[in-house]
């Protein structure tokens, strides 16, 4: 008998330590680490030309890197890169989706490229079809789909050979936002059956919807990681605001509180108080209130939202960055 006890088997999600890519003299990927706890969403945000198409090329096997070391789905990147693409599911900027092919054929073709047979792929393919709700539209041409449907086809697609992780890279380009919102549920379906999710987007809502940590890669490194109200706390420009029925209270407010950065609005009656959104922030001024019998008619705590941090972060909008890493990608694969 083999004896087993104390063994620790390795973890099912992802983990990278110092994962490097250069094409050139451009580095894109500048010794990143990432770790992906099993069943949840990781979300990877960056402007176009940060690394993020590099990263899951890497760690799907589609390139090599330059240095680091990789395991997905409790496999090694270099020493078992086949068990790895057996774990993982891809679905890429756009829906790898053949359009003469019907949503049916283009199950049943998948089931056939994982060696399927006959009556599994079958089962699968209708399986997966009424999962999307596709099965109506099953033995239509996918030409004639629309880009949400297409969408909804191409993630199908992934799932034939029950993936233990998924790589989504960026994949609600282009859908309108009710199709957008169907493919968020879709893909919270996923992870409460323990599927495990690497996201990369450029829809900061997306992130703040679905991931349970975010990491903001710039410049070739994570220059941020944490949940979303992590991240948002570090960026200033949070504040609470009372609203005060009369000038009394408001200036009974400003003196009890006692703090130069108050920002007065007489013509609402309301205060602006900086804060980082936390509880015990919030508390504090609560506690000041509560103590002095000043009534405030309302209180709201604003924070900032996923778009600031990014700026404040990356130091540039999204929509205006020129370069895309994918572009160089695509490039080394025809080498």
């Amino acid at each position: 008998m083999t004896a087993t006890t104390g063994l620790i088997a390795p973890p099912k999600g992802i983990t990278a330590q110092g994962l490097r890519k250069s094409y050139g003299e451009k580095v894109v990927l500048d010794g990143i680490d990432i770790q992906v706890s099993e069943g949840t969403v990781f979300a990877l945000l960056g402007p176009n030309g940060a690394g993020k198409t590099t990263t899951v090329q890497i760690l799907t096997t589609l390139i090599s890197r330059d240095g680091g070391e990789a395991r997905v789905a409790g496999h090694d990147l270099d020493q078992e890169p086949d068990s790895v693409r057996e774990s993982i599911g891809v679905t890429g900027q756009f829906a790898a989706v053949d359009g003469l092919l019907t949503a049916e054929e283009n199950i049943l073709l998948i089931a056939d490229l994982l060696h399927l047979d006959k009556a599994e792929g079958k089962r699968r393919a209708a399986e997966l079809l009424e999962r999307f709700d596709l099965t109506e539209v099953a033995k239509k041409p996918a030409s004639n789909f629309s880009g949400g449907m297409r969408r909804k086809l191409d993630l199908a697609m992934t799932l034939v050979g029950n993936p233990q992780v998924i790589f989504l890279d960026e994949p609600t380009t282009g859908l309108d936002p009710r199709s957008r919102r169907t493919m968020w549920e879709m893909i919270r379906g996923l992870v409460a059956s323990g599927v495990t999710i690497f996201l990369t987007t450029q829809y900061l809502e997306e992130a703040d919807q679905l991931a349970d940590r975010i990491a903001v890669l710039d410049g070739g490194k994570i220059v941020a990681e944490g949940t979303a109200d992590e991240l948002k706390r570090r960026i200033p420009g949070g504040h609470i605001r009372l609203q005060f029925n009369d000038v009394q209270h408001m200036d009974a407010a400003v003196q009890r509180l006692a703090l130069s950065t108050v920002t007065r609005d007489d013509e609402s009656l309301s205060l602006q108080i900086p804060s980082d959104g936390s509880i015990p922030a919030l508390r504090a001024v609560l506690d000041v209130l509560e103590s002095s019998g000043i009534h405030a008619e309302a209180l709201t705590v604003h924070t900032p939202d996923l778009d600031d941090v990014f700026l404040a972060l990356t130091g540039q909008d999204r929509k205006t960055a020129t370069t895309d890493d994918s572009a160089t990608a695509v490039k080394e694969t025809q080498r």
